[in-house]
């Protein structure tokens, strides 16, 4: 097989550029339109007569070919056949002969260092990731695994390798956990995460391989961007590198951006990329902390809807033209920036925002006197994120907080763009097939399905549907004290805020059930709830924290009384979310069973379909055997309006942030 036939470009991997990256090219009208013929008529019937796991068992043969070869060798012959690897992967490209003989060498380190061998669909998965595809695997499969033999085979060519996660838990564990089997071919691992000093992370980033999390790689990414900028062209950079010029290549952190292996990838590609990536700094003092307090006292004066308009979908409100005039009469004798209309207007629709459409323990939490953003999609903190134009300055001084500083932008970023621009990019989730046109349009990569190592023994229990959030919570505890209690299996309840986690939590504690509560205002505790969620009887309350990359390892006495039990109570944005958290329970041929007990007071129903709701509650059905379809059909509608809406929102994000970016360079101030 030829290099172009799995498509890597090893000239463009070997230039020497003193920063790889691919540049951005979008490609022409006629293009695109035959790709979308492609997506929408030639590739699904394609799919359907061929199974794309057939054309990866390809591999699996040259992998056992060494096998007998590696297993009777010492670790010194194995060692030096891994220095042997590199130039005939430089010289004859990734070609499944090579590839082969890597894989089976890595499978050979694993089972020496870690007393576990790459299963077949391991290998399979590893095969299509080295060749620049989207892998997905059902969770429980073993992706971190699957991962090493990519990551693994590029490092041994000589190329950095990034394997992107989505927090810093997860990096760390999986940098640790991998450390010995990549040590045993003489390779080095780093790991980049929150709050790593400089220096630290340019070291974690000369390694051979680098586990870090996306959101550290993309500011690390920008943050190399604006040095790049202050020492001018990419040939001065080269022209710098060349002549040893150290002071200013220490300014830079990454390599450039030659490979990266994404994990939980739907979530990074997907989920995250509604927003862009700002790179600001502290420009001075932040706005007096009176003029939001004046500004959320003039916003408590107005009344929705005949002062201002909410949109929950959107998240965003407007005033009024009753509103605006009564803002004018209510700043009449005040002075300042209250005498400027389009300055009073921005501040008191900032601060209607904070009172109405951004909730504490549900799109934030202040610890220490400080307010933090949740990633919603993760349920984690991120404690050096802040919101835009005034609005965090809102928030703050709602909550009794000090302001903080004004910021200005420094440089802004798609994930979109970021991760286009890997001269090689590969991805694996266990949930993709939803969105894997977008993933295909947006950043190239065709999604295969990994067969199933060993059959799935999870069960599905019916959903129950209450009419209040009080209801559900009653029901919740009741089944947990069926199952934990009486039963003794482990139970994992799945929430989507912190507020909901301690109003379940509350409910338990009522019964006097024990159980961990994990949420982001917790996640210094993660490592330790997590490895005693597996225990008989245990019952783990937890946010999107213990959905996706989270394995929970069962007591061996558990799988006889039924596994893990998910409960999940509260529906999605995404039917992908759904799935990551049911994802928990059996794993790998373990024994174990999921249900969703959710109320009709949920967001997904109330944001996305509040007139079916309204429907649903005045006629005064119930959920049960007669009616379900009615409430799959709510489900289905609620989510599928929900998931259209973010992918428009995610490509508006797209379009804004190219043209920004012309408009920029137009200026003399673009990349």
């Amino acid at each position: 097989m030829s290099r172009a036939a799995i498509g890597i470009d090893i000239d463009d991997l070997a230039t020497g550029r003193p920063y790889a990256e691919r540049l951005e090219r979008d490609p022409p009208w006629h293009d695109r339109a035959a790709e979308f013929l492609l997506a929408t008529a030639v590739r699904p019937i394609r799919d359907r007569l061929r199974q794309p796991s057939d054309a990866l068992r390809q591999i699996l043969t040259h992998v056992d070919q060494h096998a007998d070869a590696f297993g009777a060798a010492t670790d010194a012959d194995l060692l030096a056949v891994a220095r042997g690897m590199r130039m005939p992967l430089r010289r004859e490209g990734f070609v499944p002969e090579r590839v082969g003989k890597c894989f089976a060498l890595i499978r050979e380190a694993s089972a020496r260092t870690m007393g576990k061998r790459h299963y077949d669909t391991q290998l399979m998965a590893g095969w299509a990731l080295l060749q620049g595809k989207l892998v997905e695997m059902a969770t429980g499969e073993g992706k971190t695994m699957a991962a090493t033999l990519p990551a693994a085979t590029m490092a041994l060519a000589g190329y950095p390798v990034h394997v992107i996660t989505v927090n810093d838990y997860l990096a760390k564990r999986d940098a640790d956990e991998m450390r010995s089997l990549y040590g045993f071919l003489g390779l080095s691992v780093g790991a980049v995460v929150q709050g790593l000093p400089k220096a630290e992370r340019r070291e974690a980033y000369s390694k051979s391989v680098t586990y870090c999390t996306n959101k550290e790689l993309a500011f690390d990414y920008l943050r190399d961007r604006v040095a790049m900028s202050r020492q001018g062209s990419r040939l001065h950079l080269a022209l710098d590198k060349l002549r040893g010029d150290a002071q200013r290549d220490q300014e830079l952190v990454l390599r450039g951006l030659y490979f990266g292996l994404v994990d939980e990838a739907d979530s990074v590609f997907v989920d995250e990329a509604r927003t862009p990536l700002i790179l600001s700094s502290s420009v001075g003092p932040g706005e007096e902390a009176r003029q939001w307090e004046q500004a959320l006292e003039l916003a408590r004066k107005l009344d929705a809807p005949k002062d201002y308009t909410v949109n929950l979908v959107e998240r965003s409100l407007s005033l009024t033209a009753t509103g605006r005039s009564k803002l004018e009469d209510f700043t009449h004798d005040l002075e300042g920036v209250w005498t400027s209309v389009r300055a009073r207007e921005e501040l008191v629709t900032q601060a209607l925002s904070a009172l109405m459409l951004y909730l504490r323990d549900q799109h934030y939490v202040v610890t220490e006197g400080k307010v933090q953003i949740v990633d919603e999609s993760t349920g984690r903190v991120m404690p050096d994120r802040s919101w835009e134009r005034g609005l965090h300055q809102a928030i703050e001084v709602k909550e009794g907080c000090e302001p903080t500083q004004r910021r200005e932008t420094l440089a802004r970023l798609t994930y979109q763009r970021l991760f286009r621009r890997y001269i090689r990019l590969a991805g694996m989730t266990g949930t993709a097939h939803e969105v894997a046109r977008e993933i295909r349009s947006v950043y190239g990569l065709d999604v295969v399905r990994v067969p199933l190592h060993q059959p799935s023994r999870r069960q599905y229990g019916s959903e129950r549907v209450h009419a209040t959030r009080a209801e559900k919570w009653r029901s919740v505890a009741s089944v947990v004290e069926n199952l934990a209690t009486c039963a003794g299996r482990p139970v994992l309840i799945g929430t989507r805020s912190v507020q909901s986690s301690e109003e379940i939590s509350a409910a338990l504690s009522e019964r006097g059930i024990v159980h961990a509560l994990l949420n982001a205002k917790q996640d210094e505790m993660e490592a330790s709830i997590i490895a005693l969620a597996g225990q008989a009887s245990r019952v783990t309350v937890a946010t999107n924290m213990a959905g996706r990359g989270t394995d929970i390892l069962l007591d061996p006495d558990v799988a006889e009384r039924g596994g893990l039990h998910v409960i999940l109570t509260e529906y999605h944005d995404s039917r992908r979310v759904d799935r990551q958290l049911f994802g928990r329970c059996a794993r790998q041929g373990d024994a174990g069973s999921c249900e969703a007990i959710v109320s009709l007071e949920d967001d997904i129903f109330t944001v996305y379909a509040p007139r079916v709701v309204d429907l649903l509650q005045r006629s005064g059905v119930r959920s049960n055997r007669h009616f379900a379809f009615l409430y799959v059909g709510l489900r289905r509608l609620a989510q599928y309006r929900a998931e259209r809406h973010a992918a428009y929102v995610r490509a508006q994000t797209l379009k804004l942030d190219r043209r920004l970016d012309q408009v920029l360079a137009f200026a003399g101030r673009g990349e």
